[in-house]
């Protein structure tokens, strides 16, 4: 089998090398500013990074989306941007505006839109063959900044907190709603609202978040995709899911004025554990209580994570 991680880590090393945009954006993550806000069990890091104002502020409405050339398509990709086919159906692609020391975006070798349906096996076989990095979906409301083009990203594992602190809240906060071949468990940490699944079994454990899907797609209240965020990896032989339930897309803060503005996109970056901040304004003022007020607009409403537990439960 082929060593993937490898080969997607000597991408990057290639591309910054040879890409002054990647070169100078990898370069200047040695520079931004972090600060931890302690909860009980788990830790959110705020990052200021201005190099991700792009997506922080990205316009994703239609007419927006109509009107610009997508940037994940092979033809309008930077000349300087190198890929590596992976399954076939998808090329890795070094992110040029970097979160991570490692980040990559995986993009359909197709101009297809961001829906997960149909995709989980894909994405479990991506993230065993990148057995070093955790892969990551963005619905097309839940931090996509191009919902016009599917794509999974990627980055080194145990960057975003929650990687390190699973079995802290499993162990506080953890339900079991199943065991058997693909255990499933529930997670209510106070801002965050989780189901984590695990198993040896690929087949097994999409079975199970495909059914988790089909749940909430029943519950939807747009066109697109109930709103989700994803984690996935492959670590000691079991493949993880830890999928994020959400609420709106984004705070009330985004779009108010003057003081009360925070320039925020909650996404799975932020849900696992890293909440950028295009804007060093922003970096400054936020506080703890910002953070639980963003989080908790952000995902899905405590009653309605409950009664969709019940159902799961029910259905199992």
């Amino acid at each position: 089998m082929m060593e993937y991680s490898k080969l997607a880590k000597d991408l990057i090393s290639s591309q910054i090398e040879g890409w002054e945009l990647a070169k100078k954006n990898y370069k200047d993550l040695g520079n931004v500013q972090v600060k931890e806000v302690l909860f009980d069990d788990f830790k959110i890091k705020v990052q200021f990074n201005p190099g991700r104002i792009r997506s922080s502020a990205a316009k994703v409405d239609a007419k927006t989306l109509s009107e610009r050339p997508c940037f994940l398509c092979k033809k309008n990709r930077p000349l300087e941007q190198s890929e590596l086919s992976i399954i076939k159906k998808y090329d890795i692609l070094i992110n040029p505006f970097p979160i991570f020391e490692q980040h990559l975006t995986i993009v359909d070798k197709n101009h297809v839109p961001q829906l997960l349906k149909g995709r989980m096996g894909e994405m479990l076989e991506i993230a065993k063959l990148l057995n070093e990095f955790t892969v990551f979906y963005n619905g097309p409301k839940c931090g996509a900044s191009a919902p016009d083009h599917f794509h999974f990203q990627a980055g080194n594992n145990n960057f975003l907190p929650i990687g390190n602190e699973l079995d802290i809240l499993i162990g506080k906060y953890g339900k079991s709603l199943k065991s058997n071949n693909c255990e499933l468990l529930a997670i209510d940490d106070s801002i965050r609202k989780i189901l984590f699944f695990t198993s040896e079994n690929k087949q097994d454990i999409e079975k199970e978040f495909n059914k988790v899907y089909e749940l909430l797609e029943t519950k939807k209240t747009d066109s697109d995709e109930a709103a989700m965020n994803v984690l996935a990896r492959y670590e000691k032989g079991k493949y993880q899911i830890i999928m994020f339930l959400r609420g709106v897309h984004r705070p009330w803060q985004y779009t108010a004025e003057g003081d009360a503005n925070i320039l925020i996109t909650p996404a799975s970056v932020e849900f696992g554990g890293i909440l950028i901040t295009p804007l060093e304004k922003d970096f400054v003022k936020i506080t703890k209580d910002d953070i639980v007020d963003i989080f908790k607009q952000t995902s899905i409403k405590k009653e309605l994570f409950e009664a969709l537990l019940i159902e799961i439960e029910q259905n199992s």
